[in-house]
């Protein structure tokens, strides 16, 4: 099975019929499934999370990012947290995510680890912990520093992964010997291999000035980048159960024009979507 998804559901006009932004049900009648960063910053009530579910079918699935202090992006800040304080905010989220785990609404939970998370004793001991704290639940990695990558290590890496039964998020990103993550096409979860399109514009990936974050994924992937995109997720398709795409290049709302085109180049037909609204006054 092979399912496509952006992130969020808001920052998509082509999925709106108004000069409004779409809603969760709008983009629900395109796609199966989104990427939701907000837990990332705060983890929201269940309450919250219930009224996602009203507003998809069933069949819909949500990509929960984990926490900032579950990736320990704290660890950079003034505001450093305990090590219990870490473990509840694992335990916090936990709870969040029942309802989609009890409905079979949630695919997986992101762990995207800052830059500064490389690699060391302790980290691997940290990433050992991840299934402990999360019984259950399918769990990707995304790394982005290029420590993870580098040889002989990025072999025990894979081992050590498919051991714990993680995914390995497959990223496209601009990189180089020393900085970036390169795209490797590794399966290391039978059950899932997540990719993750964030686009190929190296200057504005790399220039980090003040307006970094806004140019960073400005970047249309053209039909021919598109094409060889699709010959390596058909060929992980017969690999995995199922692979998940998330485009991410957004900053010129790029993301759903190229996941429409992609759709379309592999030939699928999503069921179980929302039925398509009109906008009549």
């Amino acid at each position: 099975m092979i399912t496509i998804g952006l992130t969020t559901w808001t920052d998509h006009p082509a999925f709106s019929n108004t000069d409004r932004p779409p809603t969760l049900p709008q983009y629900a009648s395109f796609l199966p499934t989104v990427e939701v960063d907000t837990p990332f910053y705060a983890i929201p009530r269940i309450s919250s999370v219930e009224n996602w579910q009203k507003q998809v079918p069933s069949q819909f699935q949500f990509i929960l990012k984990a926490n900032r202090l579950m990736t320990q992006h704290d660890l950079k800040s003034p505001s450093i947290v305990s090590l219990a304080e870490r473990w509840r905010a694992f335990d916090s989220f936990k709870n969040m995510i029942q309802p989609l785990v009890d409905t079979q609404q949630l695919k997986t939970v992101l762990f995207q680890f800052p830059p500064f998370f490389e690699v060391s004793r302790e980290n691997l001991d940290y990433l050992i912990e991840l299934p402990k704290r999360l019984p259950g639940v399918l769990i990707t990695v995304e790394f982005r520093h290029p420590s993870w990558y580098q040889k002989p290590f990025i072999n025990h890496l894979y081992a050590g992964l498919k051991q714990l039964h993680i995914t390995l998020a497959i990223v496209d990103e601009p990189h180089n010997l020393n900085d970036g993550i390169p795209f490797v096409p590794v399966l290391t979860n039978p059950d899932l291999a997540f990719i993750r399109l964030h686009g190929r514009n190296a200057e504005g990936w790399f220039n980090q000035g003040p307006d970094w974050r806004k140019k960073r994924t400005l970047y249309r992937y053209n039909d021919h980048e598109l094409a060889g995109l699709a010959g390596i997720i058909a060929d992980l398709a017969t690999r995995a159960n199922e692979v998940c795409i998330i485009f991410n290049n957004n900053s010129g709302k790029d993301a759903a024009p190229n996941a429409l085109k992609l759709q379309s180049l592999l030939g699928l037909h999503f069921t179980g979507l929302a039925p398509k609204q009109l906008d009549l006054f």
